[in-house]
C-alpha cells in the first residue's frame, strides 16, 4: 500500500472520528405533539423548545400530529431514527391510558420509547358553557342528574388526560354524561364556548384565557388545593365533590435506543431550563409546575400510573373506537 493510500485512509478515518466526536445536536431538532396545537401539550411543547433552542443554538422545531389520542404522533417518533432529533412531548394518556382502551396498539410503549423527563403538571379545571345553569360542581352534578345521560362532556380524544379526567369525576360524583370526543383539547374548548358542549374537564393552561375573558364558566380545580395561577376558582372537592383529586402532566420520550449521552443532554438542558425563575413565572401564569425528574423516576412514575388506569378503564368500560 502506497503512502499516500495509507494517509488518505488515515485523514478517512481521523474525519470520521471528529465527526463522530461533534457535540449533539448538529441539527435541527423536531419535538412532536401527539395533538393540535393550541392545547396544552402544545403549549409546553413550545415553551420547552424556545429555551432549548437558545441552549443548543440548533432549530428546535414542534411539529403537531394529532389524531387516534395521540397514537398517530407518538408512532411516527416511534419510527423515527434513534439519534435524538426526535423527540416526543406526551400528556400522560398517550402511554398510560392508550395501551389499556385501544384493542390494537401501533406500538409498545414501555418497550419502544424512552422515558427522558416529566416536564410540567398541573391541574385539571372543571369548566362549562355559558348557557350550562350550574354555577358550582355541586349544581353541575345536580343538573346532572334530574337529566341522566342528556349533558354532554367534550375532550381531546377517547383516552386523552381531558377524558379520563371527565371519566373520573363522572365516576366519583355517581352521574353520566355523554361523551364527545375531539382531536384536540382546543377544539373541544371552542365548543363549549359555543355552548354545544356542556363541559369540558380540561387543563388549566388552555382553559385560563377562555375562563378570564368569560367565554366559558370555571366550577372548580381538580387539585387538593386552589392554583397560585388562579386562586380565585375553588377547588373541585370546596366546590361539591369532596376528596376529588386529578392532574394531568406533559413529558419527553424519545425512540427507544437513543444514545445515553444524548438523554443525558437533552435532561439536564431541560432541568435547567425548569430550575429557572422565568420558567417558574411562565409555568405558574398557565397554572403548572416543572417537575424534571430522572428519567428512572420517570420511568417507574408511567407504570404506577399505567396499573391505576387500568383499573379505571376496567370500572368505565371505556374502549376506543
Amino acid at each position: 500500500m502506497s503512502f499516500k493510500t495509507v494517509l488518505a485512509v488515515a485523514l478517512s478515518a481521523l474525519a470520521a472520528q471528529l465527526a463522530y466526536a461533534q457535540p449533539w445536536p448538529t441539527k435541527p431538532v423536531k419535538i412532536v405533539v401527539p395533538f393540535p396545537a393550541g392545547g396544552t401539550t402544545d403549549v409546553v411543547a413550545r415553551l420547552l423548545a424556545q429555551r432549548l433552542q437558545d441552549a443548543w443554538g440548533q432549530s428546535v422545531v414542534v411539529d403537531n400530529k394529532p389524531g387516534a389520542g395521540g397514537n398517530i404522533g407518538a408512532t411516527e417518533v416511534v419510527k423515527a431514527k434513534n439519534d435524538g432529533y426526535t423527540l416526543l412531548m406526551a400528556s400522560g394518556s398517550v402511554v398510560t391510558v392508550n395501551p389499556h382502551i385501544y384493542a390494537k396498539m401501533p406500538f409498545d410503549a414501555a418497550k419502544d420509547l424512552l422515558p427522558i423527563t416529566n416536564v410540567a403538571s398541573g391541574p385539571m379545571v372543571i369548566v362549562v358553557s355559558p348557557q350550562t345553569p350550574a354555577s358550582n360542581v355541586q349544581q353541575l352534578i345536580a343538573l346532572a342528574k334530574s337529566k341522566p345521560g342528556t349533558l354532554t362532556f367534550g375532550s381531546a380524544g377517547i383516552g386523552s388526560q381531558v377524558h379520563m379526567a371527565g371519566e373520573n369525576f363522572l365516576f366519583s360524583a355517581g352521574v353520566e354524561m355523554n361523551h364527545v370526543p375531539y382531536k384536540g383539547e382546543s377544539l373541544a374548548l371552542a365548543d363549549v364556548a359555543g355552548n354545544s358542549v356542556n363541559m369540558l374537564p380540561g387543563n388549566l393552561a388552555a382553559m385560563l384565557p377562555f375562563i378570564r375573558s368569560g367565554k366559558v364558566k370555571a366550577l372548580g380545580v381538580t387539585s387538593a388545593e386552589r392554583s397560585p395561577a388562579a386562586p380565585d376558582i375553588p377547588t373541585v372537592a370546596e366546590s361539591g365533590l369532596p376528596g376529588f383529586v386529578n392532574l394531568g402532566w406533559f413529558g419527553l420520550l424519545a425512540p427507544a435506543g437513543t444514545p445515553k449521552e444524548v438523554i443525558d443532554r437533552v435532561h439536564a438542558d431541560t432541568v435547567k431550563f425548569l430550575s429557572s425563575d422565568e420558567a417558574k413565572q411562565r409555568l405558574l401564569t398557565v397554572g403548572m409546575v416543572g417537575v424534571g425528574n430522572t428519567p428512572a423516576q420517570f420511568t417507574d412514575a408511567i407504570k404506577r400510573e399505567h396499573d391505576n388506569w387500568a383499573r379505571v378503564v376496567k370500572e368505565r368500560k371505556i374502549q376506543a373506537q
